[in-house]
């Protein structure tokens, strides 16, 4: 016997995109205006934010997509497979970025990582200009830069940490909005952008 469930319109991408806005914005100000200054305790404590925010928020919305999607298809819009790869991928990202932060481990390696995060960057520009969804594309224009910005970060060069404090900002901001959007459209039954 076959359960079939009823599709929702309840998509949790709010949490996601609150918790990378949240770690953008914390990291951020950091990268661009060297605020606060970086020693041991404040590595600590972004790593930690790092985990928790922006690491478990984007995981745990990916792995929602994705079970709505392929187990109980409750979520039927082909996008969101973009949507469930993309929030899984910088959920566990980022607890990598904020476990290395807390440990104060050698950011090099990160260049390398960048290269893969701007591919699926670039592909979800790709996926959401052609599903006609400009205010989420827009989002993973950010997320481009921020990538290609961060491997030359790694590298250590400080033009590099800058502009990735400016995306991370820029983007903090955008994912807010998203944030809005998507809690007063599907709460309230707004029509915002999304």
């Amino acid at each position: 016997m076959l359960i079939e469930f009823p599709k929702s319109e309840f998509l949790p991408i709010a949490v996601g995109f609150f918790g990378l806005g949240t770690g953008y914005l914390i990291y951020g100000p950091q990268e661009l205006f060297g605020f606060p200054q970086r020693e041991r305790r404040v590595d600590v404590s972004t790593g930690i934010w790092g985990v928790w925010m922006p690491g478990f928020m984007q995981f745990i919305t990916g792995v929602y997509l994705f079970v709505g999607l392929t187990w109980f298809n409750v979520f039927r819009e082909a996008p969101l497979y973009m949507a469930a790869l993309a929030f899984t991928a910088y959920g566990v990202h980022w607890f990598a970025i904020g476990m290395n932060r807390a440990f104060a481990t050698d950011p090099r390696p990160n260049a390398f990582m960048a290269v893969a995060f701007t591919v699926i960057s670039a592909l979800g520009i790709v996926i959401f200009f052609a599903a006609s969804d400009w205010p989420v594309a827009v989002l993973f224009i950010g997320l481009t830069l921020i990538y290609i910005s961060d491997f030359f970060a790694s590298l250590g060069l400080a033009a590099g940490e800058r502009s990735l404090g400016l995306w991370h900002l820029l983007t903090g901001l955008w994912l807010m909005y998203l944030t809005w959007a998507t809690a007063l459209n599907i709460s309230l039954g707004w029509t915002l952008p999304l």
